[in-house]
């Protein structure tokens, strides 16, 4: 029989993640374990919206973003509705990648230019020197 409920430890080590990411998450509301005393009990529902929040946060969305998605499942929402919202978060994190693509290149292309400057201005010192 498998384990309905993981401990802190449990659900930290399956996911390689800290307990404090944990407590994070829970403080971010996207995760309530139940207590015993002071340890702290998850149920399939936490270990699923973890599982969502990391997927979301390797996509590089924000944590508004992940919660609200979370949260937008567990909702009596239509499915057509739902799909059309996370094609819509979808898109615009990838516009915003898009432009952060863009400023990268363009900060590497001045760096470059800078490089090529100064490799010039070094062979003009060196045949100067000759």
């Amino acid at each position: 029989m498998t384990t309905t409920t993981w401990t802190i430890s449990d659900l930290a080590h399956e996911f390689g993640i800290t307990p404090r990411t944990l407590r994070f998450y829970e403080d971010q509301g996207i995760l309530s374990p139940l207590r015993q005393g002071t340890q702290r009990i998850y149920q399939p529902r936490d270990r699923a919206r973890l599982k969502l929040a990391l997927r979301g946060k390797r996509l590089g969305l924000q944590l508004s973003e992940i919660l609200r998605l979370i949260n937008m499942y567990e909702s009596p929402m239509d499915t057509a509705s739902q799909l059309k919202h996370y094609q819509e978060v979808l898109n615009e994190h990838r516009l915003r990648l898009e432009r952060q693509r863009q400023d990268l290149d363009q900060t590497l292309q001045e760096i470059q230019d800078q490089l090529d400057i100064c490799h010039t201005m070094s062979e003009q010192l060196k045949q100067e020197s000759r």
